[in-house]
């Protein structure tokens, strides 16, 4: 293996992969990577402040924690700022296409102040699950799907179907869809006050800062697309398999997975977070903007705008390759649920 890209994943394991860096004289974990990648010769895409991979709960940036037995594993992201959106293409790949992504412009640098702690992984079934039978939550007696092996244009709801079947063969570790942007407040509203910390959906401007985790290419693994099936779960040949009716690209390898994968089933990125590309979109807290013009500079969610429609970010096991980008932005109602969409949750560590 290429000594480069084995020490990358040495790296992206945590520091239990090359031992305790705090009695290495590195007492920030992120700053250790950073030390390392440097000495690689390799640009960071973002810039984690001085002290700032240290928390004001006394957690340090990389640190996995649980608050309780059944809440998501956690990890601490550190404060930084990154150039967050897509620079204006030398040519688009398609005029749609092109049109399609204006969204993600213009580019702007945001600064993440304070650390703040993300899901290693998007919330499972069984995670939900728990909370809707402490709560008695209703989620609705149907979930929007695809008919005939196509999409459409209009979604088509099938009575029966919920989150606790949304998919073929699906057990507890699978991330849980056919949720709403209302039922994932819900669940985070839920563990804030069974724990007694601020748990929420992170902002787009978090997503994004920890969706790329210092990379800045097209997506956390590098620009191939060829790669996709290691770490994500898109729409490959797995799922051209079992929809062959689907009309868009598909990545040409095969991961065997057709539809979603249990949490943690493909590589993680390098802050060791899994599937935030791939696997199901992600609710996050913003309400729906058609650009970044006139966007917060602070890593806070932007909170007005059309708020009957929230933001979705990373893809899913049914996306294109193209979808599967660290800028890819998407929005829709907030009590849509449909079998593509989940979501991971953050916490708040400031006092």
């Amino acid at each position: 293996m290429n000594p480069r890209l084995a020490f990358e994943e040495a790296l992206a394991s945590g520091p239990s992969a090359i031992g305790n860096q705090r009695n290495k004289g590195c007492p920030v974990w992120s700053a250790c990577r950073a030390a390392a990648l440097a000495a690689l010769a390799v640009a960071p895409a973002c810039t984690v402040e001085p002290g700032g991979g240290l928390s004001g709960g006394g957690l340090s940036a990389g640190e996995q924690f649980r608050d309780c037995r059944e809440c998501p594993l956690m990890t601490v992201a550190p404060a930084g700022s990154f150039p967050m959106g897509a620079p204006s293409p030398n040519g688009s790949p398609s005029p749609d296409r092109e049109n399609h992504k204006k969204n993600e412009r213009p580019i702007r640098n945001v600064r993440i102040a304070q650390p703040f702690a993300v899901g290693v992984y998007e919330v499972t079934v069984a995670e939900f699950g728990r909370f809707v039978d402490e709560t008695g939550h209703s989620t609705g007696s149907f979930c929007r799907t695809f008919a005939a092996g196509e999409w459409g244009s209009i979604w088509n709801p099938k009575d029966g179907l919920t989150w606790r079947n949304a998919f073929l063969g699906q057990n507890g570790s699978h991330p849980v869809a056919c949720v709403s942007w209302d039922d994932a407040r819900a669940y985070a509203d839920w563990l804030s006050r069974r724990t007694g910390k601020r748990y929420r959906l992170l902002s787009e401007a978090e997503w994004e800062y920890a969706a790329r985790a210092g990379t800045s290419s097209w997506r956390y693994w590098g620009d191939d697309e060829s790669d996709q099936c290691a770490y994500a779960n898109g729409a490959d040949q797995s799922a051209h398999r079992e929809y062959p009716g689907w009309s868009w690209s598909m990545a040409s390898c095969d991961d065997g997975h057709a539809r979603a994968a249990p949490v943690g089933s493909y590589r993680a990125n390098p802050w060791g977070l899994h599937d935030v590309l791939g696997n199901v979109w992600e609710w996050v807290q913003d309400c729906n903007q058609q650009s970044y013009q006139g966007a917060p500079v602070d890593g806070s969610a932007w909170e007005h705008g059309d708020c009957s429609r929230r933001g979705l970010r990373g893809g899913s096991w049914g996306s294109s390759p193209w979808y599967l980008r660290s800028v890819d932005r998407n929005q829709v109602g907030t009590g849509n649920r449909n079998v593509i969409s989940g979501f991971r949750v953050a916490r708040t560590l400031a006092p």
